[in-house]
Parts: structure tokens; C-alpha cells; sequence
């Protein structure tokens, strides 16, 4: 990549907009950064579009497409997703009110489950495990709008001929259909007195099951037989109680989410109890929280927050939502033994009042399923998240904690097909004596050459906490280097703070090294994205 300053930037904001020289002139950087348009042909705003744009999303398009999506960020609280989506038609707000993860936990993308909805071939609107019960009450109220869709929005009439059944995906590639693997073994990656708690988990798949580096694998987790029991008491049903042709235990503990509680839940609450508890039952199932306890409340505690009341067992596991598959980032290549896959899973407990809550799906894996064992999975195909075709092109990959883990898998393939281009690796935790996964292996990979940088970054060893996107700063002349040598960014972990984080970090390295202004900096980043050299699987 050339280092020559990139070509003038395109006046997108009129100059009768309220903004002074300075203003005016960053803004047309910083939006011609996010819209990725090219000098020719581009002219001013309209309006609506600035206001896109203001609102923190590239510039719509025309009505009849997606407008690039302006929405599409899974950094974005939905708040600021709809507000993107305002102006847009029906099946695109729909979008919008999906987590935007394309995490394939619902069984489609996001706009392909939208537009399920919308054409009718969807009638469950509740999964979308991500968006969590803001985007659930979102595509509810968003459905109800169907019916008054404009007629060029319309859902297509259905014909009178029977449509053809739809043919199952293969197995093991949806989870729809999926595919079982053998735990062949466990082991904690942390070391000593660790604050955490995570796990290399390595199985064996069944014939015919495949996978490429960036992909993730899909887990049908159960839930802790304790809980199941004190939703049992807490119900006052028995468990061998019949739902259809199974137990009532049965469904509560693979079929039914017992975590968070839901508003069908409160809904069902409300017609079952009177006075100021009916008043409570009612607010919470319209998203409000009377108590202040509402995000605390999964379905024991919502059980417990109403204690005697006894539903009809069906009607309350009517009212949960479905126990979805939990993705996790694949942190091993095929190359090496194919048949072979392994996760890097950090196990989620935490206290509420008196009770200790547990991650359904990685407590599992740690506590409940056991080398042997086969489990109900699926691979989730990546989207937009992969090696470069050329093996020689550099890559530099940002993952700290379980964010490594397809960082490993991308080590490994490359060593596997003797890839000649470089690798820098970024990697970060709390303690370098506890936190620092898969040390012995990394380590003999910078021994070897394979990796050429190796950038650590700890927040508890001293009394300054240092993070990932610190020693980005400290390096960005190297970092720099390697862009302008044409390598790829890969960013995997947490979206709401890490991944902010190290994009700003980015784009104040090529200002300082890159000898742009902000706003030039900011458009290089973005170009980077639109070029697929600066890649994201983040959550």
C-alpha cells in the first residue's frame, strides 16, 4: 500500500449548514470515511441523509434497498438503531431491532430473520438470544405493523398451490439440523489464584462434519438440574407432570430458557394474581421495571417474587422462551487433525442476593458434561471473518481473554500450510502469572518465527492497568508499518468497550504515523473495513 496521502476528501456537508470552516471540513472527512464513497461523482447531502450520518451511521440510500444497513453495528444500543431505521420501510426497522451480531443463533443472519418475519415464513419472533428482551419486544410491536404495511411492502400473496417442503440443511451445518460431537477432553487454561475460570474443550465430530478457521461452533446446552428443581418447588408441580409426551422436568431442563425471565411470563402472572401484585405483573410485562429489580429477575425469581401462585404447567412453559444454542469463536484449524475442533469457553457465575447464577452453556461444559460424552452441534459458517486468500499478506490479530481463541485457530492453519506471511499478535488479561492462555504454545511459535510480534498486555500486575489498545499506542509507528505493508486487522471479543476502544486506537495511530488529520484517519480505517483489511467478530 502506497503512503501517499489519499485523494481529496468530497464535500458532503453544504456550506449553508450551521457549522463553522473547521467543523464543516471535519465532518466531510469523518462522514466521507464512514459512507466509503469514492472523489467523483459525490455531491452534497440532503437532510435526511446528514442526519443519518449525525446519528452516528453512514448515509441512506435509496428507499427500495438497505441503505447499506447504517444500522448493521452490534456496537449500537438499539435505541440509536431504530432511530437510523426511522425513515425506512417496515422489513428494514426489522432489521434494525435485531442485535446485528449475524451470529446464526436464530438460525438465519439478521436480515434474513427480519425478512422471514416479514414475508410471514417466521412466526417466532423471539429469537434473537443477542437482543435479549429489548429486541423481542421490538420485533413484536414492529409484527403487529405487517398488516398495515404499505402495498409495496406488502407480504406476497400466498397461492393456492401447496408449497414444497423445505429440504433440511445438511447436518451439522444449522441448527435446524444439527450434528453431535464427542468431549474428548477438558482442561483450565488459568493458573494459580485467578479471578477466572476458563476452559480448552476439545471434541471429536462425527463423520462428514467441517469447518474453516472463523468459524463458530454451535452447543443445545441443558440447564442445571439444581435450578430445574427450585423451578419445580417454586411452580409446586410435579416433575413427572405430562407435557405432550414428555415430562414436565424434561422440557424445563433442554427445551425452555429459564434465564431471563420473560414478559409472556409476567403476562400469565397477571391474570393468575389480583391487586398491586396484578399492577406489578402488568409493568413488568410492558418492559417497565416498578421494583427496580427488573433486570435481576430470571424465571425462578420471577416465581419467587410472586410466591403462591401455581399456573397450569402447560401454560407456563407456553409463556418461556425456547432454550437457544449457545456460538462460541472455534479456536483450532482442521489442518492439523482433521475431525478434531476446540473451544476456548470462559465459565459465567454471578451473584445476585443469595443465589449464584450460572452460565447455562459454559458451566456446563465445565461442571455437567464430561469427556465421553456427545452433545447435540452445529457449525455456524463465518461471515466476513477470515484468513486472507494470500498466504503471504501480514496479519495482525487484537484478542484479549477468550478472544483469542480464533487467533490460535489462524496460527495454526497458518503454520499447518507453512504460510510465509507475518503475524502479530495482540493478547491481554488481568494477571501474565494466571491469564496468559495457551503461554507454552505461543511462546515456541515466536521461538519458531511463525509469530513474529507477540504484543502482551496486563490490567492487574501493577498498579496501572494496561490494556490492548495501550500497547497498540506504544508500537503504532511498527503497526503502522505493517498497514502501509498491506497487512489485515482482526479484532475478536467484547463490542461494547474493547473494540470501540482499539478502533479509536487505530485511527489515532495512522494520524500520528500516517501524517493525516482525524478525519482522514478516520476515513483510512473505515476503507480499511470496506476493503475487508479490518475484520470484527465481536459481541
Amino acid at each position: 500500500m502506497s503512503q501517499n496521502m489519499p485523494p481529496p476528501i468530497p464535500m458532503l456537508i453544504p456550506d449553508n449548514a450551521p457549522f463553522s470552516d473547521e467543523q464543516r471540513a471535519w465532518l466531510n472527512g469523518f462522514f466521507a470515511g464512514l459512507v466509503s464513497l469514492d472523489s467523483a461523482g459525490v455531491t452534497a447531502l440532503s437532510p435526511v441523509q446528514a442526519a443519518a450520518l449525525l446519528a452516528g451511521g453512514p448515509a441512506p440510500a435509496a428507499e427500495d434497498d438497505d441503505g447499506g444497513a447504517p444500522w448493521h453495528d452490534q456496537t449500537l444500543p438499539i435505541a440509536e438503531r431504530m432511530q437510523l431505521a426511522d425513515d425506512k420501510p417496515l422489513r428494514w426497522k426489522l432489521m434494525a431491532a435485531m442485535a446485528q451480531q449475524d451470529c446464526g443463533q436464530c438460525g438465519y443472519d439478521c436480515r434474513n430473520y427480519s425478512a422471514a418475519i416479514f414475508e410471514g415464513k417466521e412466526t417466532r419472533l423471539n429469537l434473537c438470544a443477542p437482543g435479549g428482551k429489548d429486541t423481542a419486544r421490538m420485533v413484536k410491536t414492529l409484527a403487529e405493523q405487517i398488516g398495515s404495511a404499505p402495498k409495496a411492502e406488502a407480504t406476497p400473496a400466498v397461492t393456492t398451490e401447496a408449497a414444497p417442503a423445505a429440504a433440511l440443511p445438511p447436518r451439522g451445518t444449522s441448527r435446524d439440523n444439527p450434528a453431535t460431537a464427542k468431549v474428548l477432553a477438558r482442561r483450565r487454561l488459568n493458573k494459580g489464584a485467578s479471578e477466572k475460570e476458563t476452559w480448552h474443550i476439545e471434541f471429536e465430530l462425527e463423520d462428514g462434519l467441517a469447518y474453516e478457521v472463523g468459524d463458530s461452533f454451535g452447543l443445545f446446552p441443558s440447564n442445571d438440574p439444581t435450578l430445574v428443581e427450585m423451578v419445580l418447588t417454586a411452580l409446586g408441580a410435579p416433575g413427572d407432570f405430562p407435557i405432550g409426551a414428555r415430562t414436565l422436568r424434561a422440557v424445563l431442563t433442554d427445551s425452555v430458557s429459564l434465564s431471563p425471565a420473560p414478559d409472556m411470563l409476567f403476562q400469565l402472572i397477571s391474570y393468575i394474581t389480583g391487586g398491586d401484585k396484578r399492577k406489578t405483573a402488568r409493568a413488568l410485562a410492558n418492559g417497565e421495571d416498578p421494583d427496580g429489580d427488573a433486570a435481576t429477575l430470571d424465571v425462578l425469581a420471577a416465581l419467587e417474587k410472586f410466591p403462591g401462585i401455581r399456573p397450569d404447567p402447560e401454560a407456563f412453559v407456553e409463556a418461556l422462551d425456547p432454550l437457544q444454542p449457545r456460538l462460541y469463536s472455534i479456536s483450532s484449524s482442521p489442518k492439523p487433525i482433521p475431525g478434531r475442533l476446540s473451544l476456548t469457553v470462559d465459565c459465567v457465575r454471578y451473584q445476585i442476593g443469595k443465589r449464584q447464577r450460572l452460565g447455562v452453556c459454559s458451566t456446563g461444559l465445565a461442571e455437567r458434561v464430561s469427556p465421553g460424552d456427545n452433545v447435540r452441534v452445529y457449525v455456524q459458517k463465518a461471515h466476513n471473518f477470515a484468513l486472507p486468500a494470500d498466504p503471504n499478506q501480514p496479519i495482525i490479530m487484537i484478542g484479549p481473554g477468550t478472544g483469542v481463541a480464533p487467533f490460535r485457530a489462524f496460527l495454526h492453519e497458518r503454520q499447518a500450510v507453512q504460510a510465509p506471511g507475518k503475524n502479530w499478535l495482540f493478547f491481554g488479561h488481568q494477571r501474565s502469572a494466571c491469564d496468559f492462555f495457551y503461554d507454552d504454545e505461543l511462546n515456541a511459535m515466536k521461538r519458531s518465527g511463525l509469530l513474529t510480534r507477540l504484543s502482551l498486555a496486563w490490567s492487574r500486575d501493577g498498579t496501572e492497568k494496561i490494556y490492548v489498545q495501550d500497547r497498540m499506542r506504544e508500537v503504532g509507528r511498527d503497526l503502522w508499518s505493517w498497514l502501509t505493508e498491506g497487512a489485515n486487522i482482526y479484532v475478536c471479543g467484547d463490542a461494547k468497550r474493547m473494540a470501540k476502544d482499539v478502533e479509536l486506537a487505530l485511527v489515532d495511530i495512522v494520524a500520528q504515523h500516517g501524517a493525516r488529520t482525524p478525519a482522514e484517519a478516520t476515513a483510512f480505517v473505515s476503507d480499511l473495513k470496506k476493503h475487508g483489511r479490518y475484520q470484527q467478530d465481536v459481541y
